[in-house]
């Protein structure tokens, strides 16, 4: 069988050799024998130690607990761990004792949250305030039915049940398939782990780690659980999903003095981090909810969510309306029942189905379904430009953000690290192009030549030999996927020494010209690295080639190259490039120095101090994990719009200023504030420092959620996004969180209500604008709706109030309504769901992105959107009830047609007013007649139910069911002109609004 250990394989039967290989980076295989596990024993007392028997352990020592080793094992050494974990550093724990713990301790894996049972999901779609009036009006409608002895069919309840039915279904399927492609994303990767049990190296699926396993890590691996180190060669972490830290970070197996912060555990390994450089062996200490991530989880389950703003005002417009129309049905049905003389059951049937009558005019039914099928129309958009919405209401929140919190490395730059300068004592250079793909090119920097493309001459060869040292001393591989797409392998700092080697077009005589011979790893003592090269264009010769800090390498050199000579270095020269690197790193820039010399036959290959001494100075480069091209316009134009970015991060406040300056989220020369210093802070300085600061460093996720609640509390819809772990509780906190689809952590997907699969911070402010053309969309329709029910409402209200008025009296009996049920229902589902739904495809506004964001404070419906729908009602109601006034005899104008007649010719006049409506309703000030045609599937929807009402008034059938008449030509000709009065009267309203606002314009 074949087992996988890092990036290298070995193959086994059922016994292990006795000497088998391991693919180490580099051009070469590196041997171990069996035996030498032994060596891979540390300890305290030091490297050699006899491994101890497979499944032997001591007893722990009683000055150690094992809760003070759980609690941080950092700060104990090495032995101690071990025993505490009843684990073996070197041959592993057995495979039956590893089956053991597993069934004692649960798998390795975080509490996935409780799935809801789909009848849970289904039923949770009904609990909205305006699907409770509906099955109230369903209840209504079906006790009226009973009392009439059940004739017919209870087509009032019938129809609003499916209304009902059909609203809980689109935001059932909606969820549905934004869960089905979280879960998707989710199986995109199944992780596993290389351990060594009986002895054995082996590769298991993460989730069967148990505490004392011995964890075997190399290049490319996840980290499958919390872990103490045993052994640790140039081991590089990246931690970046935890700590926020763009940077790997090296490892060592020293025990700490005291407890440090998370970034500063060097000694340990955590769970969901991934190997960027080297070996090494750990023992677990911590599986599962016991980890770092899990502790961040349980954070997250005590984290609630909050329900969107549109979620809010639609709760709230329900009771309203819910309120309204119960002490007005009432109190009509109240009052009739006292002026009227009522004789009969059928009489009082009557009134109920008057009260049914004002609840269904009232109630705009269709709401529900229509405000779910425009976020649906909406969320399809999204995933167009690769964003997952979980929830339909989270679009139209992004909408309304004000802030957007978002992470740095991988959301806001590219994590990949980028050399942009080189400086040698020839001169200085600039290096174009971001990222690992090798697009770009070499110039000067300084001089008459800057901006110019390096040409031949020392400044040129000093950059060959510093790139191209930089390359040879380190382990990383460039590659281009079958895609095109460049991909690293190893530490992404020596990556960007084969980017910029490339850029410079070098690389292909290094690769053929130098082998390597040896190499000695970065340590934190020394500070730097070096490897031993055979130079096939030179006889063969041996170089030792280094790099590392420039403080220290630079005391180490005695010579410098400038150009093709070798001169000696001193002190003045040797001060201005230290000026340089801090020149450097005032641009927050990480250094590294490049250093060299050619090696005697006597020169001892292994002995550092005397290897790593008399080089000969190249030069300095520096590199920054570059901000996302795309992330800059859109945080331009997130600025435009009147949304503050700010910036969260756990990398250094240098470089987190340095990268947000450079995104325009602050100007150059601001500072950033740290998680020491909000520590510091109390609550009304950290509220005040909230306001004024837009960058954050060196932040723990519980200064993230503090962050958070107090741009909350200060009235802000806050959208966060990020990628990490350590972003999962501030993600579940804020109004909208936004994980990352392909960096992101399953933790983080399932924390943010949306996700963006390509990992571009654009989208976010696609989303934005898809938020705004959604709440102005949800204005709309709201406005249309609204004042379409309001003049449903007032034509029965007023109708029956003023029915002597207006002649509605003396028809058969005490209680005559303008309108029936059925038709007020006809009107509702002919004029409500077609318009309201091409609504919410119209385009949006130019101005969409230049307006500020919608004060939390600020209403959906505004007191001047119910001002315009109380104008408009009122207007419907009146020219419904002056059309039926002037059919029927008696009346303010006397008529001479019966009541089907002038109730038909009222029903339509309705209609029309409402169809009408649809062009006053797309907006608040702008004229109907201002770019009318934009929107064709508006047109398409007002001429269907012009059809529709032509043979509802026209066909037998129909006129059976909904009590209608055949209208005559000159009737219709009334009909259209007094509906088309609603047209005129908005005109004339907003004409007069854009006058006012002309001679009084807003103060800014």
């Amino acid at each position: 069988m074949k087992i996988y250990l890092g990036r290298s394989m070995v193959t086994r039967s059922s016994q292990l050799p006795s000497r088998f290989q391991i693919a180490l980076p580099g051009p070469s295989l590196r041997k171990f024998s069996q035996d030498a596990l032994s060596r891979y024993s540390l300890s305290a007392k030091g490297m050699g130690q006899a491994p101890e028997s497979v499944g032997h352990f001591k007893t722990p020592p009683a000055a150690t607990t094992n809760d003070d080793v759980l609690k941080d094992p950092s700060t104990f050494d090495i032995d101690d761990v071990v025993i505490q974990m009843a684990g073996n550093a070197t041959v592993g724990l057995t495979t039956g004792e590893a089956a053991r713990r597993l069934a004692e301790e649960g798998p390795n894996e975080l509490h996935a949250a409780l799935r809801i049972p789909t009848w849970r999901r289904l039923l949770s779609q009904f609990q909205n305030p305006l699907v409770y009036l509906l099955l109230v009006a369903i209840a209504i409608a079906l006790t009226a039915w009973l009392v009439e002895g059940r004739e017919g069919w209870p087509v009032d309840a019938v129809v609003i049940l499916a209304v009902v039915l059909l609203n809980a279904g689109l935001g059932y399927l909606q969820e549905a398939k934004a869960q089905d492609a979280v879960a998707a994303l989710a199986r995109m990767t199944t992780a596993s782990s290389a351990v060594i049990r009986d002895g054995q190296p082996l590769r298991v699926p993460s989730a069967e780690l148990v505490r004392g396993d011995l964890l075997v890590l190399g290049e490319g691996d996840v980290v499958g659980a919390d872990a103490r180190l045993v052994r640790a060669a140039s081991l590089r972490i990246q931690e970046a999903s935890l700590t926020g830290e763009s940077e790997s970070v090296l490892k060592d197996t020293t025990t700490l003095i005291a407890p440090a912060a998370l970034g500063d555990r060097l000694c340990m390994v955590f769970k969901g981090t991934s190997v960027a450089q080297g070996t090494g062996h750990a023992v677990i200490t911590a599986t599962g909810m016991r980890t770092q991530v899990g502790s961040i989880a349980r954070m997250l389950e005590a984290t609630k969510d909050k329900p969107t703003p549109l979620e809010k005002e639609v709760q709230s417009i329900g009771r309203m309306l819910g309120i309204a129309v119960v002490i007005i049905a009432f109190v009509v049905m109240g009052t009739i029942l006292l002026i009227s003389d009522i004789h009969s059951t059928r009489d009082l049937v009557d009134v109920m189905l008057l009260g049914v009558s004002l609840a269904v005019a009232a109630v705009p039914e269709g709401l529900p379904a229509i405000l779910s099928v425009v976020l649906a129309l909406g969320v399809r958009r999204m995933a167009r430009h690769k964003a997952i919405v979980k929830n339909l209401s989270s679009v139209e929140t992004l909408g309304s953000a004000s802030i957007i919190c978002s992470d740095k490395t991988g959301t806001l730059t590219r994590a990949e690290m980028t050399i942009e300068r080189v400086v040698t004592l020839s001169g200085s250079t600039r290096i174009t192009g971001v990222g690992y793909a090798p697009e770009g090119q070499v110039e000067f920097a300084e001089g008459d030549h800057r901006g110019s493309v390096l040409t031949p001459g020392a400044v040129r060869i000093e950059n060959i030999v510093a790139l191209s040292g930089g390359s040879l001393a380190g382990n990383a591989h460039l590659r281009q996927d079958p895609g095109g797409e460049w991909k690293i392998e190893g530490d992404p700092t020596e990556a960007a020494f084969l980017v910029a080697e490339q850029k410079l077009g070098v690389s292909e005589r290094r690769i053929t010209r130098f082998e390597r011979v040896a190499e000695h790893p970065f340590t934190s003592e020394r500070k730097m690295m070096s490897t031993i090269e055979r130079d096939h264009e030179h006889g063969d010769e041996l170089i030792v080639i280094a790099k590392g800090a420039p403080g220290v390498l630079l005391q180490r050199c005695s010579r410098a190259r400038v150009g093709m000579d070798v001169v000696a270095f001193d002190d003045v020269m040797r001060s201005r490039m230290l000026a340089d690197v801090d020149m450097l790193s005032d641009a927050a820039l990480r250094t590294l120095a490049v250093a060299y010399r050619p090696l005697a036959t006597a020169d001892s290959q292994d002995d550092t101090e005397l290897l790593e001494r008399d080089l000969i100075f190249v030069g300095v480069v520096g590199m920054i994990d570059p901000p996302r091209t795309e992330a800059v316009v859109a945080i331009a134009e997130a600025r435009r719009a009147g949304i503050r970015v700010i910036m969260i991060t756990g990398d250094h406040p240098r470089t987190a200023a340095r990268i947000a300056a450079d995104l325009g989220i602050v100007d150059a020369g601001a500072v950033a504030l740290t998680g020491a210093d909000i520590d510091a802070l109390d609550d009304d300085a950290f509220a005040a420092a909230v306001r004024a600061t837009s960058v954050f460093a060196r932040v723990a996720p519980a200064h993230k959620l503090r962050i958070v609640d107090a741009l909350q509390a200060d009235g802000n819809v806050v959208a966060m996004t990020g990628d990490g772990v350590n972003d999962a509780p501030a993600l579940k906190s804020a109004d909208i969180g936004v994980a990352m689809g392909i960096t992101g952590t399953e933790v983080t997907k399932q924390a943010a209500k949306m996700i963006l699969v390509d990992d571009n911070f654009a989208t976010i402010v696609q989303a934005v604008r898809e938020g705004r053309g959604i709440f102005d969309s949800i204005r709309k329709v709201l406005r249309y709706l609204l004042s379409s029910n309001m003049g449903e409402f007032l034509t029965v209200f007023l109708g029956v109030v003023g029915a002597g008025v207006i002649g509605l009296t003396g028809h058969g009996g005490d209680v005559v309504l303008p309108l029936l049920a059925t038709q007020i229902l006809w009107i509702n589902l002919v004029t409500d769901s077609g318009p309201a739904l091409a609504m919410g495809v119209d385009p949006p506004a130019s101005d969409l992105m230049a307006r500020k964001p919608r004060g939390l404070g600020k209403r959906v419906i505004d007191a001047r959107m119910w001002s315009g729908v109380l104008q408009i009602g009122a207007v419907m109601a009146v020219v419904t009830l002056a059309t039926i006034d002037m059919l029927l005899p008696g009346g303010l104008i006397e008529g001479t047609h019966d009541l089907d007649t002038a109730r038909t010719a009222g029903f339509t006049v309705l209609v029309f007013a409402q169809l009408f409506n649809c062009f006053n309703a797309r907006s608040e000030t702008v004229s109907a007649f201002s770019h009318p045609f934009v929107n064709p599937w508006l047109w398409g929807t007002v001429l269907l139910s012009a059809s529709l009402q032509v043979a509802v008034v026209n066909v037998p059938i129909l006129n059976i069911a909904f009590g209608t008449v055949p209208l005559q030509w000159d009737q219709w000709i009334v009909c259209f002109a007094m509906g088309s009065v609603v047209l005129w009267y908005d005109e004339l309203r907003k004409a007069l609004w854009r006058a006012w606002q002309h001679k009084h314009p807003p103060v800014p």
